[in-house]
């Protein structure tokens, strides 16, 4: 059987992870998640970044502390993980769901200034697949009306806009280190940037149950105390222990997945050209990181018999998001602004092949020729 997907690894985890366990701190801010923590700020020049147990974790976090509440809305696209709307729900505000693009599956960057109300708090961009949504118009209109940009970039681990890294150029931005993702801390895990300086001292106090002890431990003040709400929102250091190591290897973890990803493309190039399937298209300006390599088809029928046909062969490929604003929740807790042109449509064609670090290229060319004798 060929997975959709193995968690990556390197080789060097369990020394990391024994020596955390060694080091009497297991739990969260020790010696690993420093070392993590100030990787990211140090490679992706961010102001301040901050491990937690997940992505979800993040972007609850940036709910928070942007100090979203009831009568609140916050405009995202509706082909995204539930966590992203969620998050915000929990805060007690109204989801509004805007349209797609069908090239990049990102949100439609031109429909988010109609949606926007008296009552618009933020914007939740969600970089699909790594690849960048357009970024300077939803930071140009954030700045015209008043509004928090919030990225999440759960897929967009070492992806670029511009020259700058996802997750870096909203006020705050959420990495995903989940074990289907490019780099994982050992099967769940997080991060929140803070990229307003402003920000940062709440951050902090939030992500420790709403005390200030990130500050007593740096001896800034002589006692930690409850100073806001917040939760418990710290990775255990042997997680950062794992991670820790597939941050060591990041180039040479995103230089494989590329390279697979770009054995795909050329591979499959011939099948678009006959117009028997639609490949990735990325963004101008965008440097991906090969999170996934997704394919799409005229309607779901065929995807759903490819997927099939490639599970006799035991390769499992998957299809992806059920559109929010269709689902029980979504309808409740939210309502799609405008026109549904491509969000269910384009959701229903789509099919993601096999594609992780440990792929061998046996296994690659095994998924490639069985989904080649399909169309033939």
């Amino acid at each position: 059987m060929i997975p959709f997907n193995s968690p990556p690894i390197v080789g060097t985890e369990l020394e990391y992870m024994q020596s955390a366990m060694g080091s009497g701190k297991l739990c969260g801010d020790g010696g690993f998640t420093r070392r993590c923590q100030q990787w990211f700020e140090k490679n992706f020049r961010c102001p301040k970044v901050l491990l937690t147990p997940s992505c979800t974790a993040s972007l609850e976090m940036a709910a928070i502390l942007l100090d979203i509440k009831a009568g609140d809305e916050v405009i995202m696209p509706s082909y995204t993980f539930v966590s992203t709307a969620n998050a915000f729900v929990l805060r007690g505000a109204r989801i509004v769901f805007v349209d797609i693009r069908p090239d990049t599956m990102n949100i439609d960057e031109t429909l988010i200034e109609a949606a926007i109300t008296d009552k618009t708090r933020a914007i939740v961009p969600v970089h699909y697949a790594g690849v960048a949504c357009e970024m300077d118009v939803i930071m140009a209109l954030a700045e015209k009306h008043g509004l928090f940009v919030v990225e999440d970039a759960a897929q967009g681990v070492m992806s670029t806009y511009k020259g700058r890294a996802l997750g870096t150029i909203g006020h705050i931005g959420c990495f995903s280190f989940h074990e289907t993702k490019n780099y994982t801390a050992g099967g769940e895990g997080g991060a929140t940037l803070i990229n307003s300086p402003e920000l940062i001292e709440r951050a902090e106090i939030i992500r420790e149950k709403g005390t200030n002890r990130s500050q007593f431990f740096r001896g800034q003040v002589d006692k930690y105390t409850w100073h806001d709400i917040g939760s418990s929102y710290l990775m255990a250091d042997l997680q950062a222990a794992y991670l820790w190591a597939q941050l060591e290897a990041a180039q040479e973890i995103n230089n494989r997945r590329l390279a697979l990803w770009n054995n795909y493309y050329k591979a499959l190039k011939p099948l678009q050209e006959k117009g028997q399937l639609v490949l990735p298209t990325l963004a101008p300006g965008c440097v991906h990181n090969a999170h996934m390599f997704y394919i799409k088809f005229e309607t779901s029928e065929k995807r759903d018999a490819l997927i099939a046909y490639m599970k006799e062969a035991e390769i499992l490929t998957v299809f992806h998001y059920i559109p929010l604003h269709s689902s029980t929740a979504g309808e409740k807790y939210g309502y799609f602004f405008g026109e549904d042109v491509h969000t269910t449509e384009e959701s229903g064609k789509l099919l993601r092949l096999p594609l992780f670090y440990n792929m061998s290229n046996a296994m690659q060319q095994a998924v490639i020729s069985t989904l080649k004798s399909f169309f033939a």
